[in-house]
């Protein structure tokens, strides 16, 4: 699996659902809209799994991660290997520890090959996704995304809520490939400074791809 561009594929994904409104059909949606409208930053622990279509675990990794809206996000990997993904709001750096070596790519170019790559959030969730509410026990909140344009590499995406407070996403690619989001201590709208997202690659970095 091409760890980059499946991860620029979820991350891209994911920014999408931040930078944008979702529309209020019921008590559900109203939930999921209220929580992400009213967002600006986003930091919280993560564990994250990958399933092949035989339904073989073939990742898990655990990390942390900051979001600022709009087309800003850092995914620092802990374990089982040292990487890290930010994205200052022009390039996406993938840096990995292990080999001494940033990969560097213009962020608009990455995030608007599909519907579910944008990050400016200037078109309205229900016009690239349909929605829908899922049936939950109490408390507890589902929301199923389906793009609505076959170029997507995003089959699809569910957000999980438990309390109004985010707890999961799930997505699944056109590989058959499941990814799941567990989030903890998520805390949303506290104070994220910009150095956050700003990437100085160690001395002795090898640099693939342009910085300018």
């Amino acid at each position: 699996m091409d760890f980059q561009r499946h991860f620029t594929r979820l991350a891209g994904l994911l920014l999408l659902v931040l930078a944008s409104p979702l529309p209020a059909a019921d008590t559900a949606l109203q939930t999921v809209r209220t929580f992400f409208t009213e967002l600006h930053t986003l930091k919280a622990g993560f564990h994250q799994e990958v399933i092949d279509s035989e339904g073989q675990l073939q990742q898990v990794s655990d990390g942390r991660v900051w979001i600022m809206r709009p087309g800003k996000f850092r995914w620092d990997y802990v374990s089982p290997y040292q990487q890290q993904i930010v994205a200052d709001g022009e390039r996406l750096w993938s840096y990995d520890q292990d080999l001494a070596q940033v990969t560097v790519q213009p962020l608009a170019s990455l995030l608007s090959a599909t519907p579910a790559m944008l990050l400016s959030g200037t078109e309205p969730l229900d016009h690239v996704f349909l929605l829908e509410a899922l049936d939950t026990p109490a408390g507890e909140v589902q929301v199923q995304l389906t793009p609505k344009s076959d170029d997507s590499s995003v089959t699809g995406v569910r957000l999980d809520f438990v309390n109004n407070t985010f707890t999961r996403l799930v997505a699944q690619d056109n590989f058959g490939n499941t990814t799941t989001f567990v989030f903890t201590d998520l805390q949303r709208n506290t104070g994220l400074s910009d150095t956050l997202f700003r990437f100085e690659p160690p001395p002795g970095t090898d640099i693939v791809g342009a910085t300018e």
